[in-house]
């Protein structure tokens, strides 16, 4: 009996120390964020770096590793970062947006502690509090496949990180007193690519590539609002893989890259050794804006040819290589199954979420909204007070419909959260009636943007979606006068945003909260609340929730 005993017990030790040995391995970063003056335009202005950067400091990971950042805030104004596109799975404490986590106070710092859990691709961090994003403090991430999962491609030479983004030459206290003030964001001053200046010929080379090799090029669109179009001059570009999902190797001239949206192309050096020219422009705007980074093939002293390639014309072009985009059913993700294995198509809609944004003068002042309920922020995180249980004298679940209101209805200011039932299957239906380019994101998860064209949808339009292999993403653009469609399962318990990546329309109020909640209220769907959480307002003092079990 004694031996028995003995026996169990180690082997519940043995069985201790391999969940030890086999736990996923952890990077660790430790981020000054502190102000700094950069010229790229040719105009001083004042930007956000990380650790003397901009862009801030690369996250080079494999899926499912453990990342801890301990952010120092050196500003004189709160500060949060997120994590674009990663899901955060059960931990939307991580999030680091407004309606998550209490801000970073200056002189204090916080220590985010996320996994790539399941997770391959393309992706990027940034500030989130007001117009900070105009003012840099973003960098990019890169998340690897692990060693056993097959990649649908030959590693590559090396890869390139490419963040293209809108520019308005101005602080971000300049922008946010613009917006606050009732007017609206004008034209940028231009165009930049990983923070510098348009790069002529004979300048010093961003990128280096060796005859006959291929290259990754990992682009993100990191702007305020403007969708980019991106190519390299003489060289053909194979999508690979877009907001962490393999795609169909299909070879294009240019790529549409829409606000918050990530891209992988490869790129064979196969051209006559010399200079190229890196560009990316404006699109859907009356006067194109540039600007152009330098690839210099090894041992090459010709400088690019001056005759930089055009940019494609109209929004039905990039309506038409949207289309074009398929999802890679025969690759394996971060996951061993195949990513084909999951036939959104046939699982049956529960529920069908209509929203509609619209712009309109409140109180003499430009507000934006969805389904006529344009978010303030409330007086602390709406995760916070859902969590403490004091949510009701916060904020109030559900104030718009699952329908846009009728037209001319009065715009409302609050706090928008609504509710989405625990592992439903639910259609978004984004809907924009404007003649501006819109572009949204949704934290905490993929999801499968079904469908989109121009007009209003209807249930008929349900006849137009891909129901097979439309590529599973986090950010998708809507048309101006037009509609998209897009479908996911909320199996991701926790707060999360749903926002514009225009930011002007996301700081006026087009964005709102989903609040998924697992009946059971276990550690199972959710984490509970970290300990090193930042409280604020009024949970301050309040005796802390159970913890889930």
């Amino acid at each position: 009996m004694a031996r028995a005993k003995f026996t169990a017990a180690l082997l519940l030790l043995a069985a201790a120390v391999a969940m030890t040995a086999a736990e996923d391995p952890y990077l660790y970063f430790t981020w000054n964020v502190t102000y700094g003056v950069i010229s790229p335009l040719g105009v001083p202005q004042q930007v956000i770096l990380i650790n003397g950067q901009f862009p801030g400091p690369v996250i080079n990971c494999t899926s499912n590793n453990n990342i801890v950042v301990n952010v120092f805030n050196n500003l004189d104004e709160p500060f949060l970062l997120s994590w674009n596109g990663i899901q955060q799975r059960k931990d939307s404490w991580q999030d680091g947006v407004a309606g998550t986590n209490c801000p970073i106070l200056p002189g204090q710092n916080f220590t985010y502690h996320w996994q790539a859990k399941d997770q391959i691709g393309t992706f990027y961090y940034f500030p989130s509090l007001g117009l900070h994003k105009a003012a840099g403090g973003y960098g990019p991430i890169r998340i690897h496949s692990r060693a056993l999962i097959p990649v649908p491609f030959d590693p590559p030479a090396d890869e390139f990180d490419v963040l293209i983004s809108d520019w308005y030459g101005q602080s971000h206290q300049e922008l946010t007193r613009f917006l606050d003030s009732g007017r609206r964001l004008n034209r940028p001053r231009g165009v930049v690519i990983n923070g510098a200046a348009p790069a002529k010929a004979g300048d010093a080379p961003s990128f280096f590539m060796e005859s006959g090799k291929v290259y990754r090029y990992r682009v993100c669109n990191v702007g305020v609002k403007a969708s980019l179009n991106f190519r390299i001059q003489g060289h053909k570009l194979k999508l690979v893989e877009m907001d962490g999902s393999h795609t169909v190797q299909n070879v294009y001239d240019s790529l549409d890259v829409h606000a918050g949206q990530c891209f992988s192309v490869l790129v064979t050096a196969d051209q006559p050794p010399r200079d190229y020219f890196l560009v990316a422009s404006t699109r859907f705007q009356r006067r194109e804006q540039s600007t152009t980074a330098l690839i210099r093939y090894t041992g090459s002293n010709i400088p690019a040819a001056a005759e930089l390639p055009p940019a494609p014309t109209t929004w039905a072009w990039s309506l038409n290589q949207w289309r074009s985009f398929r999802w890679n059913l025969t690759a394996s993700a971060a996951r061993p199954n195949p990513q084909g294995s999951y036939h959104y198509g046939q699982i049956n809609i529960t529920r069908t979420i209509q929203l509609a944004s619209s712009t309109s003068v409140v109180d003499g002042k430009l507000r934006f909204s969805l389904n006529g309920i344009s978010h303030r922020d409330a007086s602390l995180p709406v995760k916070l007070a859902e969590y403490f249980g004091i949510n009701g004298a916060v904020f109030q679940y559900n104030q718009i419909n699952d329908v846009p209101p009728a037209p001319r209805a009065a715009m409302k200011i609050a706090p928008n959260v609504i509710t989405a039932e625990f592992r439903t299957f639910i259609e978004i239906i984004l809907e924009n009636p404007e003649k501006s380019m819109q572009s949204y994101h949704l934290d905490g998860y993929s999801f499968f943007p079904a469908g989109m064209g121009p007009g209003k949808w209807t249930p008929e339009s349900r006849r137009t979606y891909n129901l097979l292999d439309t590529v599973s993403r986090h950010t998708i653009q809507v048309y101006p006068s037009s509609w998209t469609a897009i479908m996911l399962t909320f199996d991701n318990a926790g707060m999360w945003n749903l926002r514009s990546e225009n930011w002007d329309r996301r700081y006026l109020g087009q964005q709102l909260y989903i609040s998924v909640l697992s009946p059971e209220r276990s550690l199972r769907d959710e984490y509970n609340m970290p300990d090193n959480t930042i409280l604020c307002g009024a949970v301050v003092g309040l005796p802390l929730p159970a913890p889930y079990t």
